[in-house]
């Protein structure tokens, strides 16, 4: 369906400055988040929980395998989206998998409750990819279907990651204990909900 509101012809545009701010605050942002799941050994949806999921099960790097399994997604970007995202997507995965090879070894807990870590997780990251989406960037994967779903047939971006996220946690039944999957869940169902209720093109309007 159409937005609402009517999108302006000529929206502000971000300065260079305020792409790199912006950008950096929301990659920074997601990967405090994301620490903090990592500390509960939980996972979360989307391509990032896809390579927790196989991160756990084989040991391997989070990071390597976050960055190697969005490749595909940068060829679809490109033809679909356009140069600039592409670029903006590339330099945002790359920059939170070299923050999450530093960042949690810096958030060591003695005690974290479970239940605040994942609303942490889910608060914080969903904050940190609005910053992202909102620079015209993404972190690949799943964000990349979500936005292409957004601006090609009007789907809102949260709707099409909890869809997806549906079929990896009923995956995740099988793998792992259920309070592990619970817990995942409901940080990725908060998430999820901060992204469904605030990325609106027709309020927001700088590109």
């Amino acid at each position: 369906m159409p937005a609402p509101y009517p999108i302006p012809s000529n929206p502000p545009k971000h300065t260079s400055l305020e792409d790199i701010q912006g950008l950096a605050i929301g990659l920074v942002t997601s990967a405090i988040g994301l620490s903090f799941l990592a500390q509960l050994g939980f996972i979360t949806g989307q391509t990032a929980g896809l390579a927790l999921v196989i991160s756990y099960l084989t040991g391997l790097s989070f990071s390597w395998i976050f960055w190697l399994i969005n490749i595909p997604f940068y060829i679809l970007a490109y033809y679909r989206i356009g140069t600039e995202f592409t670029l903006k997507s590339v330099i945002s995965v790359t920059a939170l998998s070299i923050l999450m090879a530093y960042i949690p070894p810096l958030m060591q807990f003695k005690t974290l409750d479970p239940f605040f870590g994942t609303i942490a997780f889910g608060v914080l990251t969903g904050f940190g990819l609005l910053g992202v989406f909102r620079h015209k960037s993404s972190l690949g994967g799943l964000g990349v279907l979500a936005l292409i779903a957004q601006d090609h047939f009007g789907i809102r971006a949260g709707y099409v990651q909890i869809a997806f996220d549906a079929i990896l946690f009923a995956v995740a039944f099988f793998l792992f204990d259920a309070h592990v999957v619970l817990y995942s869940l409901f940080g990725a169902l908060i998430l999820n909900a901060v992204i469904a209720f605030n990325h609106r093109r027709d309020i927001y309007i700088a590109s």
